[in-house]
C-alpha cells in the first residue's frame, strides 16, 4: 500500500473486467487499530434521483477479516459469501443484488471489512461473471459488454483497522451522480461528491461543446438516455480520442526541460527530498539532492498520462513511483510548463492550457466542493473527492438528481 499522500488512491481504471483480486486496500502502511472501528458499519443509502426504476445495490470485495483474503459479496445485512469457482470462459456469478430504496426513500445495509466497491444500478441488474481467475466486472468501454446499456455506478472503499475510507469516482467514467459521506463517533459528519445545482447537465453539455473529440466519450442508450462518458483513457481505448491528444504539450514539456530543470518535491511532508529532472532525447532523467540517479521515464504517450500507467508507471516505492504521481498529475493538469516546481497544489493553475485533461476539467467544475477522482493520482494537492475517518459510526450514500 502507498505511503505517500497517495495512500488511499483508488486505480479503478486497473480494474475494469478483471478478478477482484486487482483491488487494493486503501488505507496507509501502518495504520493502527481502532477500538470504535466495527466488524460492520450501517451505510444508509438516499434515493433523491428522481428516477422511478427499480434500484439495484451490490457490495462487492475482498474480505480483509480473514488471512486468505477471500473474494465475494455481502448481502443486506453483511453477511459474507464467497464467490464459487470460475470458468472458462467465465460463467454467471451468484446474484449478489439487493433491493435498493425507490425514489424519496433510504436503506440501511451494513458494510463489513471488505476492500471493495458498492455498485447501483436503475432498471436492471448488473451482470457479473466468474472466470478462473476472479470475477468479471463491467467494462463498458467494450460495446459488447452486457452491462453497455445499463445504468449504472459505483463507489470504491476500505473498511479496516485504519477506520472507513470511502469515494465518490470517476476515474472510469461520469455517471449517475452520487455523494458518500462518514459519520464519525463524535458526530461530526463528512461528505463528498455532491454536484453543483444543474452539474449533472452541466457536465455533458460542456463535455459535448469541447472540440477534439471530447463529446465522443458520451455513451447513450437508444431512447436516447445519456448513460455515462468514459474516461479518456478509455476514450483512446474506443478510438473516441485521437492517440495524439495529448503530443502537443508534451512536446513543449520535453523541449522546455531540455534546457531547464524540472524539481519534484513528491512527499509534502518532506520538503528536503526533491528529484531534478533533466530531458536527454526522448528521456528525462532524475537525480536526487545528492546528484546521483534516481529514475528516468521516456516520453509518455497520451494512454500513459490519462491512466497514469505504461510510461508513467507507478510502483510502491519512494523514488520512481512517487515521482511519476507528480508527474501524471501536472501531465493532466498542464501545469508542467507553468510551473517548474511540482506537485503544482493551487487550483487555480489548473487546466489552463489548451492541450489538457478537458473531463477532469469539466468534471472539477461542476463538483459542490471541487473534489473529484478525475485522474488515478487526483489527490496529489489533496483534490481529490474522498472521505475518511479513524472512528467511524455511519457511512452514506446518496444518489443525487440527474440535472
Amino acid at each position: 500500500m502507498k505511503t505517500s499522500a497517495t495512500a488511499r488512491r483508488i486505480t479503478a481504471a486497473a480494474t475494469a473486467a478483471l478478478a477482484l483480486t486487482a483491488w487494493p486496500v486503501l488505507t496507509p502502511q501502518g495504520a493502527t487499530a481502532h477500538a470504535a472501528v466495527p466488524s460492520t458499519l450501517s451505510l444508509t443509502i438516499k434515493n433523491t434521483s428522481g428516477r422511478s426504476e427499480p434500484l439495484y445495490i451490490y457490495d462487492l470485495g475482498t474480505l480483509l477479516t480473514n488471512a486468505s483474503r477471500p473474494q465475494g459479496w455481502a448481502d443486506a445485512n453483511g453477511t459474507f459469501h464467497q464467490w464459487p469457482a470460475g470458468a472458462n470462459p467465465p460463467a454467471p456469478a451468484p446474484d449478489a443484488s439487493i433491493a435498493g430504496p425507490a425514489n424519496g426513500q433510504s436503506m440501511t445495509i451494513k458494510i463489513p471489512r471488505f476492500s471493495g466497491r458498492i455498485y447501483f444500478s436503475f432498471g436492471q441488474k448488473l451482470v457479473f461473471k466468474l472466470a478462473t481467475g476472479g470475477l468479471v466486472q463491467p467494462a463498458v468501454q467494450n460495446p459488447s459488454d452486457p452491462n453497455r446499456n445499463i445504468l449504472f455506478n459505483w463507489s470504491e472503499y476500505t473498511l479496516d483497522d485504519g477506520g472507513l475510507y470511502i469515494n465518490s469516482t470517476q476515474v472510469d467514467m461520469f455517471s449517475a451522480p452520487y455523494a458518500v459521506g462518514v459519520k464519525n463517533t463524535a458526530g461530526t459528519v463528512k461528505n463528498t461528491g455532491h454536484l453543483k445545482t444543474g452539474g449533472y447537465n452541466g457536465f455533458f453539455n460542456a463535455l459535448k461543446g469541447q472540440p477534439g473529440g471530447w463529446g465522443n466519450l458520451i455513451q447513450t442508450r437508444s431512447d436516447g438516455t445519456i448513460l455515462r462518458a468514459l474516461s479518456p483513457a478509455h476514450g483512446l481505448e474506443t478510438g473516441a480520442l485521437p492517440a495524439s491528444t495529448m503530443d502537443d504539450y508534451v512536446n513543449r514539456v520535453w523541449q522546455k526541460y531540455s534546457t531547464s530543470t524540472l524539481t519534484v518535491t513528491p512527499f509534502e511532508n518532506e520538503p528536503g527530498n526533491k528529484f531534478y529532472g533533466r530531458v536527454s532525447g526522448n528521456t528525462m532523467n532524475f537525480t536526487n539532492s545528492s546528484g546521483a540517479f534516481a529514475t528516468s521515464f521516456q516520453k509518455p504517450d497520451a494512454d500513459s498520462i490519462f491512466g497514469c500507467h505504461k510510461l508513467l508507471d507507478a510502483p510502491n516505492d519512494r523514488v520512481r513511483g512517487a515521482i511519476s504521481r507528480t508527474l501524471c498529475a501536472g501531465f493532466n493538469r498542464s501545469t508542467l510548463l507553468t510551473n517548474s516546481n511540482q506537485p503544482d497544489t493551487s487550483a487555480a493553475d489548473f487546466y489552463k492550457d489548451v492541450v489538457t485533461n478537458h473531463y477532469s476539467r469539466k468534471i472539477h467544475a461542476q463538483m459542490a466542493d471541487g473534489k473529484a477522482y478525475g485522474f488515478a493520482f487526483d489527490d496529489v494537492g489533496h483534490f481529490e473527492s474522498l472521505v475518511s475517518d479513524a472512528n467511524p459510526e455511519q457511512a452514506y450514500m446518496t444518489l443525487d438528481p440527474f440535472n
